[in-house]
């Protein structure tokens, strides 16, 4: 839980990194006590990472974050048509790596389509995807499991959720090859 308590506050701060935040809204955002904020600010701070709230260093922070981040578990299937699935699914999710880079980026082919869900609608997620005629196995649908909170300023672009632009960079970072070259691309367009 610890890992996930530190991403969680990562995320936030890297989705709202001018220092306008309270260490109490902080807390609030990442779903964490105000003592875990207290501690863990002066851990990134003491890494010249972060002042009080305030990010000092995008590229440095997102660094430091993908060195504790954890593989988060994933579900594989084959779908005749993810947009228009994910589309009319009417359940939460955030598309990440190829899909969600696609529609931020317009670099990477999107291939397979990687989203996060909450875990507890996994099993009506399985439901779903075979009852749309879905495959399970190495396809072109994954379904990732984590922390809810990985759902955290997801956006909605062109009809579908994407998750926030760091979660996707530390995903692409995560899965290589290409998707390295498009977290380079992004990552210097951050500000």
């Amino acid at each position: 839980m610890h890992g996930m308590k530190r991403e969680r506050i990562l995320r936030v701060l890297l989705n709202d990194s001018d220092g306008s935040l309270t260490k109490y809204k902080l807390a609030k955002f990442s779903a964490t006590s105000k003592s875990w904020i207290i501690d863990y600010l002066r851990t990134l701070e003491n890494g010249k990472l972060v002042k009080g709230t305030k990010v000092l260093n995008k590229e440095k922070l997102l660094d430091y974050w993908f060195s504790i981040t954890q593989t988060p578990k994933h579900y594989d299937f084959f779908v005749q048509s993810p947009k228009e699935f994910l589309q009319n699914i009417g359940m939460d999710y955030a598309l990440t790596t190829y899909a969600a880079e696609n529609l931020l980026n317009h670099y990477l082919f999107p291939s397979r389509t990687d989203l996060y869900i909450k875990e507890g609608d996994l099993a009506l997620w399985k439901e779903k995807i075979s009852g749309s005629g879905g495959l399970v196995g190495k396809g072109n649908l994954r379904l990732l499991v984590y922390d809810d909170h990985t759902l955290y300023e997801k956006k909605k672009i062109k009809g579908m959720w994407v998750a926030s632009v760091s979660q996707v960079l530390i995903d692409l970072k995560r899965e290589g090859g290409v998707c390295l070259e498009a977290y380079e691309m992004m990552v210097k367009n951050i500000d």
